[in-house]
């Protein structure tokens, strides 16, 4: 599944750029959806991070994965979780 999973977010990273090039030659409207894009990739992320932290993974892990440290993935996304 890993390398399905991976061909599926390369794709995903192509549509987002495209969505900013042509959100750049539209209106207001246009730019308010990437937005929410936005928001709703942030969400995404979170559901992932709840999903691994669920499945034993560690905060060092999840904060390799951000290019941070395990204490500031905790301080990010562990609030949410314990939401």
């Amino acid at each position: 599944m890993a390398v399905e999973t991976m061909e599926y977010l390369k794709m995903l990273r192509r549509l987002i750029a495209a969505a900013g090039r042509r959100c750049a030659d539209a209106d207001e409207p246009e730019l308010k959806a990437l937005i929410q894009c936005q928001r709703d990739l942030d969400s995404a992320v979170g559901a992932a991070v709840a999903g691994m932290r669920a499945r034993g993974c560690s905060w060092a892990y999840i904060g390799e994965a951000f290019g941070t440290t395990r204490q500031a993935a905790q301080q990010r996304w562990g609030r949410d979780l314990a939401a």
